[in-house]
């Protein structure tokens, strides 16, 4: 067996602690939105001062930030499609769109758009900060698909951005915008089958050759 050095076991401690106050404070912000929360709190909960919360997060906007990445490297399965552009477009976009239902119905990212509702009169830079580490990354990838797309003539010409929009608009407008709203849960899978089929199929009758 090889012997761990000290600077490893310091390091997998450092990771853990961190991660603590990532863990912590997400709970914190659903519980009590981020206006209510403060790093005091945080690192109490946590154990030890706020000098050691603030080696870590310099503030509690950078403190936030990092959980958003946690739940998008969680649950941002939308980031993660990789498109094949030799594949036929309706099927990509099918995958696309059930991978995309599936992070919007994840219930932490159901709870951290509520929390960023319910704090954008106060602190709209959060929203900032929410969509460009999660829906602007899928947007962009899903417009260099559509464009390519459009390029090899396999899409009618226009401008991707504005396709894209209007494909993620319909799924984010369907049983994700109830979920939010809590008039209803996460939808079957039959249903987002459904679901997925009709914003594809309309998607196509707009842009398909």
């Amino acid at each position: 067996m090889i012997p761990t050095s000290t600077n490893e076991q310091k390091s997998g401690t450092s990771d853990r602690r961190r991660e603590r106050f990532v863990e912590v404070a997400r709970h914190a912000f659903f519980a009590h939105g981020y206006g209510a929360t403060s790093m005091s709190s945080i690192a109490a909960q946590v154990g030890g001062s706020k000098t050691t919360l603030w080696t870590y997060f310099p503030s509690k906007q950078d403190l936030f930030a990092a959980v958003l990445d946690d739940l998008v490297e969680r649950y941002g399965r939308a980031l993660e499609v990789s498109f094949d552009i030799e594949a036929d477009v309706a099927s990509e976009l099918r995958r696309f769109g059930q991978a995309l239902l599936q992070t919007l119905h994840s219930q932490p990212i159901v709870d951290m758009h509520r929390l960023v509702i319910g704090e954008a009169g106060r602190f709209p830079e959060l929203g900032e900060m929410m969509y460009e580490r999660g829906a602007a990354r899928g947007k962009r990838n899903l417009r260099a698909f559509v464009g390519e797309a459009m390029t090899r003539g396999k899409l009618r010409a226009g401008d991707p951005a504005v396709a894209a929009q209007q494909l993620v608009g319909a799924i984010q407008l369907g049983s994700p915008q109830m979920h939010l709203l809590g008039l209803a849960g996460a939808p079957t899978a039959a249903e987002s089958e459904v679901e997925i089929e009709t914003a594809v199929a309309a998607f196509m009758r707009a842009w398909g050759i």
